[in-house]
């Protein structure tokens, strides 16, 4: 597995009467894999993971595996209430082709660090899927502190983070701490730029759902040093960045794919699409960001 470059959350696409639109969702992989992305993260907080039944998870993951054929990795969410959930997911993605696996810490219920240790340690031991932690304290609740990572360093197959806290001196404390048994993966979209110059080695992202050879073009200009020109896509991209971090995300980066004509903005209830003013600001902020996007290399 190679934990580097641009991993997009990649969005589940519905049907008009809400069931999952398998097509239009290896549409939008295929346009991705097109655009340069890297990888693929499949069935994340943007893929709405915990809005489809369990066989709806495997339907898409199946996919996701046949669209990709190779190209690029496919990493896949495991995010369930209970740890026996989570377990038989992880069996199931390695049965069907995954590359990787994305492990939360189960969900709803805030753990003790040794429940937290439990959980974790449970999954990765029915597979041989390189695993990233998901740790997404504003989120879930739940932060993965040092004291966890270092209960899970044995744990072979636990190799990667992606750091989700708008706390970029993780970046730092993770490093001086474990060096490099852990890859780091920033997980934040406007906080990206900062993890990768302080040691992430790529970028899960939401946004690049929308904007994916922008996405691309900021890490790869940072991997060959190019300063200037990873702070200017940078620049022109944060006032969408931001989303990623709001309790919407997932409405707007939607709503900001529809616009781009990379797919559609249903979502699941609880969730609804925006409305109102709030549609009204993110619909401009995408229109300007069309208007102005830095011309690709």
């Amino acid at each position: 597995m190679r934990w580097d470059g641009v991993f997009p959350a990649v969005t589940t696409q519905f049907a008009e009467d809400l069931s999952v639109d398998l097509n239009a969702t290896q549409t939008v992989i295929d346009n991705l894999i097109k655009d340069g992305v890297h990888g693929l993260t499949m069935l994340g907080t943007c893929g709405e993971n915990n809005s489809l039944e369990p066989d709806e998870k495997i339907k898409v993951l199946e996919a996701a595996c046949e669209t990709a054929r190779g190209r690029v990795p496919v990493m896949v969410g495991v995010s369930e209430l209970t740890t026996p959930r989570a377990v038989r997911f992880a069996k199931e993605a390695t049965r069907i082709g995954a590359d990787a696996l994305m492990l939360l810490p189960a969900m709803v219920y805030v753990p003790k660090k040794n429940e937290l240790v439990a959980h974790l340690k449970a999954v990765a031991a029915v597979t041989d899927l390189p695993i990233m932690l998901y740790n997404n304290p504003t989120a879930y609740r739940v932060n993965i502190g040092m004291d966890v990572l270092e209960s899970l360093a044995p744990v072979e197959n636990i190799t990667a983070i992606k750091e989700s806290s708008s706390d970029t001196r993780r970046y730092t404390d993770v490093h001086n701490r474990f060096g490099d048994r852990y890859v780091i993966m920033a997980g934040l979209d406007d906080v990206a730029f900062e993890g990768l110059t302080l040691g992430a080695k790529g970028w899960i992202s939401g946004l690049t759902s929308a904007f994916p050879q922008e996405s691309v073009e900021l890490v790869e200009a940072l991997a060959r040093g190019d300063l200037e020109r990873a702070l200017t896509i940078y620049r022109w991209f944060m006032p969408l960045l931001h989303l990623d971090a709001e309790h919407d995300l997932v409405q707007s980066i939607k709503l900001a794919e529809q616009i781009m004509g990379r797919g559609c903005e249903r979502v699941r209830m609880p969730r609804m699409p925006l409305e109102g003013a709030r549609r009204k600001e993110i619909t401009e902020m995408v229109e300007k960001a069309a208007q102005t996007r830095p011309s690709a290399n």
